[in-house]
Formats: C-alpha cells, structure tokens, sequence
C-alpha cells in the first residue's frame, strides 16, 4: 500500500475543514470588534402621554456617550440645525452638554445626536421634548 495515496485524501479533507473554519471566524470577527457608540442618561424629561412633561424655555442639557465614540464625530441637531455643545471626557464616558435656542420656545423638539466609534461604525439616538412658551 503506497503511503502517498493514504494521505492525500486527508490532507484535503484537513484543509478544506481549516479553510471554512478560518473564513467563519474572521466574518463575525468585524462585527464584534466594532461597538457602536451608545447615548444615555439623558438630562431632560422626555415628552410622551399622558404625562406630556414640558420643559423651561432655553433649558441646559446633557447626555452621556459611550467611551469607544470619537468626541469629534459627535453631531447633535435640533429640527435640522446642529446645535453648539461642550464635550468632558474621561476613561468612562464623553459627557455632552448644551442648551435649547430661545427660537425653540413653545415647540416640540426632536434632538439628534449620531457618533462615530473609534473603529468606524456609527450609532445614533434622539429625545423628543416640549419647550414651554415664555
């Protein structure tokens, strides 16, 4: 029995099982690497029924956003225009604050805020709040 023959069909079938092995495991790889940001505690009563909870004309407010988000991708919007904001960060989290526009007074308000993570993906969330007329 020639040994050469014996192991050629093994080699095969250990080959192809490490290939699809390989390729299953850098597919999901990417997934799990890249987390996207995350935004939470925000500052300001949501607007929702029944409560229907307003807020003070040109309140202050601020959120947190995830530490694997770039500080410098933060985009926040207020009924499509970006909204002027400061950014503390530390190891545990960027904190983002800044305070409605007066032209805001009297109207329900859908806040934007997107980011970027250091590793390219991006997230994005949003608060609907009532501003009080003065």
């Amino acid at each position: 029995m020639n040994v050469t023959k014996m192991f050629n069909p093994m080699l095969f079938i250990a080959a192809t099982l490490f290939t699809g092995t390989v390729s299953a495991y850098e597919s999901g790889l990417t997934e799990e690497i890249c987390k996207k940001p995350q935004f939470r505690d925000f500052s300001l009563p949501v607007f929702q029924e029944p409560e229907k909870t307003e807020i003070p004309p040109e309140s202050t407010f601020s959120f947190m956003v995830s530490p694997w988000a770039k500080p410098s991708t933060i985009k926040l919007t207020a009924k499509n225009q970006e909204l002027e904001y400061t950014v503390e960060s530390n190891s545990s989290f960027h904190r983002v604050k800044a305070k409605l526009p007066a032209a805001f007074n009297g109207q329900y308000v859908r806040l934007n805020v997107s980011a970027k993570a250091e590793l390219g993906c991006s997230g994005q969330n949003g608060w609907l709040v009532k501003v009080t007329d003065k």
